[in-house]
């Protein structure tokens, strides 16, 4: 059987990193360690969420749903360090690639600036094969890939240039987790248990999937071993890195 290939260590000379998913727990199914990493370095991580995951519990209305899992995701957050989470409340379930999406992700990084932006794997699987993606994950990586070059076109939304407001054109990679085509990897061994505790916040979500019997722990452990087989460590997280060309 053919091995897989080594990992490249991410960069980490960067400061600040906005990390936009779906929903309330996309980053916790395997990038919250990796997060805690970087908080620990002292780096600033901002998360925003585009829906509050309201379609994600079949026993609870989404009007509970929504207030719960927002709580739980700024539990999780503040487990690995992160202070700030931003819900953009779009409808959970319904996401749409377009303009109306790259509108509001592009408003989002033209007001946290960061140097890196996070997103979740949005190639059509989840293992190259047969584990089909989400919808909703399809459509915000593919949106938050073309935003963050909208952001740094000053002609591109400039109804967003206000109140000092300005084009950010200093991203300078998008990373995408736990893609089956990651190159790239961090080292999470240190911050694995954080990732666990992180996943574990979400607590009213898990307990609704399959028969209740979900262990964070032994389900993260199943991605992190093999990461970190191919970075040489005992643990990882995988990335997939996008280098952003604004023409």
């Amino acid at each position: 059987m053919t091995q897989p290939e080594p990992l490249t260590p991410l960069t980490e000379d960067w400061q600040r990193a906005l990390a936009v998913v779906a929903h309330p727990d996309d980053l916790e199914f395997g990038a919250a360690a990796a997060v805690a990493r970087w908080t620990g370095q002292g780096k600033e991580v901002v998360y925003c969420l585009l829906t509050s995951g309201e379609a994600g519990n079949d026993g609870m209305t989404p009007e509970r749903a929504r207030v719960v899992r927002e709580e739980e995701q700024r539990a999780s957050a503040a487990v690995v360090g992160v202070s700030e989470v931003e819900f953009l409340g779009l409808p959970d379930g319904l996401l749409e690639y377009g303009v109306p999406l790259r509108r509001a992700i592009a408003a989002v990084v033209r007001r946290h600036r960061p140097d890196v932006v996070l997103t979740n794997n949005f190639r059509e699987t989840w293992d190259g094969a047969y584990a089909l993606n989400q919808a909703d994950h399809i459509a915000c990586g593919r949106a938050t890939l073309d935003a963050v070059r909208d952001a740094g076109n000053r002609w591109i939304f400039p109804e967003q240039l206000i109140d000092g407001t300005q084009p950010w054109s200093r991203v300078r990679e998008v990373w995408a987790a736990g893609s089956p085509a990651a190159g790239h990897g961090v080292d999470v061994t240190g911050t694995f248990d954080r990732g666990v505790a992180s996943l574990r916040a979400h607590g009213a979500y898990l307990s609704g999937l399959g028969d209740g019997g979900f262990d964070a722990e032994e389900f993260l452990e199943g991605m992190a071993r093999p990461a970190g087989s191919r970075l040489g460590t005992r643990f990882g997280a995988t990335f997939e890195v996008f280098q952003i060309n604004l023409h």
